[in-house]
């Protein structure tokens, strides 16, 4: 299984990765990212991946789990 991880300190909450993956990322109303549910799936993996690949500040990633 896999996960996505944000670097918080690094995520400008600029929502490109919300526009990759509206089911996964949300920027709340105090302008930071919120994600739904970090679970990657085989169904969202590859809108995960998208959502990954637009970060401009490269924050997020997409952790292989036990």
């Amino acid at each position: 299984m896999a996960r996505v991880e944000v670097d918080f300190d690094a995520c400008e909450s600029n929502a490109l990765c919300e526009a990759m993956a509206p089911d996964m990322f949300f920027v709340d109303d105090d302008d930071m990212l919120q994600v739904e549910d970090p679970t990657v799936t085989d169904e969202n993996r590859s809108r995960v991946e998208r959502a990954v690949a637009s970060c401009p500040k490269s924050a997020l990633r997409i952790a292989n789990t036990a």
